[in-house]
């Protein structure tokens, strides 16, 4: 079967772009220079590190423009159908630069200028997001150091130092101005709007158009971020014959607390997610601002990161140590299943041909609860884990009456410690007890040795995560420098 994606269309800049039977393996970077001539936007990496590739996308939210940064280098062109792509050519308008391009250059934030058109693209959305805050009177337009450094995490310069881009955000967030952009925002919003994707097959609407076109393409790839896809393509040169992108499906968009757990559709990114899951467990929303860069966490869903069964994935350790479960959806039948029952063996699952992911529901956060999660990488940020520990701890007048111990990295699948979780439950929250759980790991894990770390190396930081958690809930008040401590767990010798 020849690679096939019918129909795409969506706003380049402020042109109309329409792509039939286009190739979906293409990269949004490679269109972007070697068909639309947009050279502006370069390639550094090829993988989704540097930031040399950014680009902004904006979509419709409500009657305001909602503005995110991508790495177009891994982003396949399927996953901007329906939407505005806007590359550093747009930025100057009436023979004048944007502010935040004027901010640059007034700041001395570029010398080889190779990263340049990424920080600026970076800095015009952090820029037309806090004019939207700014707009709601949620607060002045202004960014504070944690804002402008998660909107510059994923960019990298070699030669400038940060400290003049720092300045040239700080300064561009000065002045709320209307640039170009705000000034056609209605219309531009129109014409998204009116870019009708009923009949792109492979784009669908509605779930149950999603659910007839997987059953007629058994072998389809599904396309919700793309950023594990995007490398395949780029990195391993595989060519995908059918794609099926997820991202317009109304029903896998859903964001939904209720009363006893959040519904999470699995096309929901990890920024669109991240404000509800922070608000109800503060561990885990600290967690995800390392889960790679702001572009990644843009595109990327928590229902990819199950999908993809990757055993160093971030999200399932997480949702399998607080019970979480996912509706997997065949045709019209439905099923609920357990995330922990989800993995088979290694990028092996008990998801059958035609099958998708629905929706993930998290269970609510309980009050008797204490949960922690430490992410172990040899970069603090943007950074893929060596060993990601997950513990959910009840404790009832000193002893433990329940918990719940994930590990990510650790096996060839995210899989709970379960002999550890046996020695820990009923005894008394205290060293001893801890020991013995500690020895239990070794039942509960046969680590492997990689790149990112040796199989030594794991266990014996799964082991120490443990005795952290214990000190930190046995002593809140005891000052553990969780940064310094996961900052320097590099193993030397993997």
């Amino acid at each position: 079967m020849n690679s096939a994606f019918d129909q795409i269309e969506f706003l380049l800049n402020d042109e109309l772009v329409v792509l039939k039977d286009v190739n979906p393996n293409t990269t949004v970077l490679s269109y972007l220079r070697d068909s639309a001539g947009k050279i502006g936007t370069k390639e550094g990496c090829a993988s989704g590190d540097c930031g040399a590739c950014t680009v902004v996308l904006a979509e419709p939210n409500g009657n305001k423009l909602r503005y995110s940064t991508i790495n177009s280098c891994i982003a396949i062109i399927p996953a901007v159908n329906g939407k505005q792509v806007l590359t550093i050519e747009a930025l100057k308008s009436d023979n004048r630069l944007h502010k935040v391009q004027t901010a640059m250059v007034e700041n001395h934030g570029s010398q080889c200028g190779f990263c340049t058109p990424g920080f600026v693209m970076s800095l015009f959305a952090l820029k037309k997001n806090a004019l939207e805050k700014s707009e709601k009177g949620e607060e002045s337009i202004s960014a504070n150091m944690e804002e402008i450094e998660e909107a510059l995490s994923g960019n990298l310069c070699r030669c400038t130092g940060y400290r003049s881009i720092v300045d040239a955000a700080k300064q561009s967030l000065e002045s709320d101005e209307k640039d170009q952009f705000q000034r056609i925002e209605s219309e531009t919003i129109q014409r998204l709007r009116d870019i009708d994707g009923d009949h792109q097959t492979f784009s669908p609407k509605k779930i149950e158009k999603l659910a007839d076109l997987l059953l007629a393409y058994p072998k389809a790839t599904m396309l919700a971020g793309g950023t594990d896809l995007g490398l395949l393509i780029t990195q391993n040169l595989v060519q995908f014959d059918v794609v099926i992108y997820l991202g317009k499906v109304k029903g896998l968009q859903i964001l939904e607390v209720a009363e006893d757990q959040i519904n999470i559709g699995a096309s929901v990114s990890y920024t669109q997610s991240h404000s509800v899951i922070k608000n109800e467990y503060p561990d885990w929303g600290r967690m995800m601002t390392r889960l790679g860069s702001l572009q990644i966490r843009n595109l990327g869903t928590i229902g990819g990161n199950i999908g993809n069964a990757s055993p160093i994935a971030d999200m399932p350790p997480v949702l399998i140590a607080l019970n979480a479960s996912i509706t997997l959806q065949l045709g019209k039948q439905e099923r609920e299943i357990p995330v922990e029952d989800y993995y088979i063996d290694y990028k092996v699952t008990c998801q059958q041909e035609s099958e998708f992911i629905r929706t993930i529901h998290i269970p609510r956060s309980n009050p008797d609860y204490e949960l922690k999660i430490y992410k172990i990488s040899k970069r603090f940020d943007d950074d893929i884990s060596a060993v990601l520990g997950v513990f959910n701890v009840k404790l009832v007048d000193g002893v433990v009456n329940d918990v719940s111990i994930a590990f990510g990295g650790m096996a060839a699948i995210p899989k709970r410690a379960v002999n550890s979780e046996l020695a820990l439950k009923g005894q008394p929250w205290n060293q001893e007890t801890i020991d013995k759980a500690k020895l239990a790991l070794g039942t509960d894990y046969s680590p492997l040795s990689d790149m990112r770390a040796s199989a030594d190396y794991r266990m014996t930081v799964a082991q120490n995560l443990l005795q952290k958690c214990y000190l930190e809930l046995s002593q809140p008040d005891l000052n553990v420098n969780v940064l310094s401590f996961e900052a320097k767990a590099v193993d030397r010798d993997a």
